[in-house]
């Protein structure tokens, strides 16, 4: 099982609530991910927002940035919103980053959390479901042929034309994201490409009869099992003590939640949730490293996971946190559960 990281790029609140500047948040995440390349995680993530608490609205920079400064780490995207990009753009995009890193770029396509980049990109809500449908059938045929002819009907046609940079071995890894329905589940075993689940509440064992369909749809589809791949991202962040760890983070953890939560009409964060997604069947991974280390064990074993993807920058918690976070995951967590996988 791959082991690693996705972050948003969270901003944090300074004095007057005024947030922290772009520039410095993008300094810290360089180093944030040249530290996940050295203590040996597999793979790092990041999101594409378009709102004033977030500081990446274009992943792609930030990770041929991080190509640069990187040895083995895969560097991806947690998600690219495909539905209001261009999939041929996108994928020239990622071919580049994949020759800069010598094959390691990924793209993890989604529709995002939020809807900012439709209107933006000059994209109609009504079509929502439609464009993501066309988008990534278009993104998987560039992925296997060139050149390409292709017509849908919301982007002009291509006739016999070349995409280029091709990625490396002209073949770049594309996952889906996906936050929970049928329909998403299907469409990705259609194609044949490996999906991550965002779990962010509730209980982990809820998703279950997801990933068994999942898996189901991807045989049905004809797809060659032994390359089948599945992933999972929960919020998590790492400290010595637990407990600590906990009443340190719920703050921001609390403040940012309420904040996504007023725009979508969920009620006050509690306490009494926090400290629920805290315990084994929750689904946040928040504590120290045995404890972070048995409940990635647990959603392996209940999930047959193939990736494990820590959320770990919610809430905008300090670059110090973030840095000792990263190194207990890897030297503290990600052996003990390799080691206890090749038992």
């Amino acid at each position: 099982m791959e082991l690693g990281i996705d972050m948003f790029g969270d901003l944090a609140s300074q004095s007057g609530e005024k947030l922290q500047s772009t520039g410095e948040r993008l300094r810290q995440l360089m180093e944030e991910i040249k530290l996940m390349d050295e203590v040996g995680l597999d793979f790092f993530g990041i999101g594409e927002h378009h709102r004033e608490e977030y500081a990446v609205s274009v992943p792609e920079i930030i990770l041929a940035g991080a190509a640069t400064i990187t040895n083995n780490i895969k560097l991806g995207s947690a998600v690219s919103v495909l539905s209001s990009s261009d999939p041929v753009r996108l994928y020239q995009s990622f071919a580049t980053i994949d020759q800069i890193s010598n094959g390691r770029a990924e793209l993890v396509a989604g529709r995002g959390s939020f809807i900012e980049s439709f209107p933006l990109y000059g994209y109609d809500l009504d079509d929502y479901n439609e464009l993501f449908d066309e988008k990534l059938a278009l993104l998987v045929k560039i992925n296997n042929e060139n050149p390409i002819t292709w017509k849908g009907k919301l982007r002009p046609a291509l006739n016999h034309q070349l995409i280029l940079p091709r990625a490396t071995n002209d073949h770049l890894r594309i996952w889906v994201a996906v936050g929970g329905t049928p329909e998403s589940v299907v469409r990705a075993a259609s194609h044949g490409l490996p999906v991550v689940f965002a779990i962010i509440g509730g209980q982990p064992a809820q998703f279950k009869p997801l990933f068994d369909y999942y898996r189901a749809a991807y045989r049905q589809f004809g797809h060659d099992m032994r390359k089948f791949e599945v992933g999972l991202h929960m919020h998590a962040i790492f400290g010595e003590e637990s407990q600590r760890m906990a009443d340190e983070y719920f703050p921001s953890y609390s403040k940012q939640m309420d904040k996504v939560g007023k725009e979508r009409g969920w009620p006050p964060y509690q306490r009494s949730q926090f400290d629920a997604g805290r315990r084994k069947e929750g689904a946040l991974i928040i504590g120290d490293a045995s404890e972070a280390t048995d409940k990635i064990l647990y959603v392996h074993e209940m999930f047959g996971l193939t990736r494990f993807s820590a959320h770990m920058d919610v809430g905008a918690p300090s670059h110090q946190s973030l840095m000792k976070s990263i190194e207990i995951y890897g030297t503290k967590i990600a052996p003990a559960v390799r080691a206890a996988l090749k038992k």
